[in-house]
């Protein structure tokens, strides 16, 4: 079965939907979880569980009313264009919202840390912190009182080089997938696909687990001055965004088990190997300017 039969010449207006309202909700009930988890509050874990779960059911839903529509000839070739370029907007904004983090993590690693070191005009404040260390990754907090220091920092030639081969690889297997998906080779679609999802399952358990030895072991938290915070905001973003990438994933497994594409209507498969090949670069700037430089 074709994913669209382009019955609608333009445009089709869908009915009144309570989806968005559900991911806003969801979104602000995450966001107030996380806020309250940071501050040790146990109400943050009952947010944080509700919102989880509020996105991923309206991720799901949502899903399914789009294949539906899909699958009844509504949507167009200006609707296709429409989705196309849709997405690549959002890549791009996706593109900014990280690159204002790598701009932050540049900024203190080459201004404000050599400035509180005693460099440029700004030099004076040594005077406050004799005994701080410019030095970059920032183990040595110029207020510690306020401020715990890490202990060490993750090594890059460990978990997160093996994360890097692991996103690769990924990279590739839903590569050969799309080969064939065009191909009409089901076989290598499936596998490829189910190797993509188990790759980037595997690629969450990592990070989870670096997280873990970072907090418990490195004293390396949130609460770590601007080496903790620039680290946490980056990966685990990019955490966020990968653990988004395998549900989709999951929801195009299952769209092609049940043969919902063909070699010329499979634009939701492509839409997610976009995505999915975005977080694969981004987590190479993350591994080069967090991990390893």
């Amino acid at each position: 079965m074709s994913e669209t039969t382009h019955q609608y010449e333009h445009y089709y207006v869908p009915a009144q939907s309570h989806w968005p309202i559900t991911g806003s909700v969801g979104l602000a009930c995450f966001m107030v979880g996380i806020a309250n988890l940071l501050h040790g509050h146990i109400a943050g874990h009952y947010f944080f569980f509700f919102g989880s779960l509020c996105i991923v059911y309206m991720m799901f839903g949502w899903f399914r009313d789009v294949i539906r529509e899909s699958h009844q000839g509504l949507y167009s070739k200006q609707m296709d264009r429409s989705f196309r370029w849709g997405m690549a907007w959002f890549i791009f904004s996706e593109v900014m919202f990280f690159a204002a983090f790598f701009g932050a993590l540049f900024y203190a690693r080459n201004f404000s840390v050599p400035w509180l070191g005693g460099e440029g005009a700004r030099g004076a404040s040594h005077l406050l912190w004799p005994k701080f260390s410019a030095i970059w990754p920032l183990l040595q907090n110029p207020n510690p009182e306020l401020y715990h220091d890490p202990k060490d920092v993750i090594n890059a030639w460990g978990i997160p080089a093996l994360n890097t081969l692991i996103l690769l690889t990924s990279g590739v297997t839903i590569t050969i997938a799309h080969w064939g998906l065009v191909k009409k080779n089901r076989p290598q679609l499936i596998i490829g696909l189910f190797l993509t999802v188990a790759l980037g399952i595997t690629f969450i358990s990592f990070q989870a687990y670096e997280y873990i030895h970072a907090y418990h072991a490195l004293n390396l938290t949130l609460n770590s001055g601007i080496y903790g915070s620039t680290f946490f905001m980056l990966t685990g973003f990019h955490g966020a965004h990968v653990t988004i990438g395998t549900i989709m994933l999951i929801v195009i497994l299952m769209r092609c088990l049940k043969g919902h594409f063909t070699p010329e209507h499979h634009f939701g498969f492509e839409a997610v190997a976009w995505y999915w090949h975005f977080v694969d670069v981004v987590w190479l700037f993350l591994f080069v300017f967090v991990y390893w430089l």
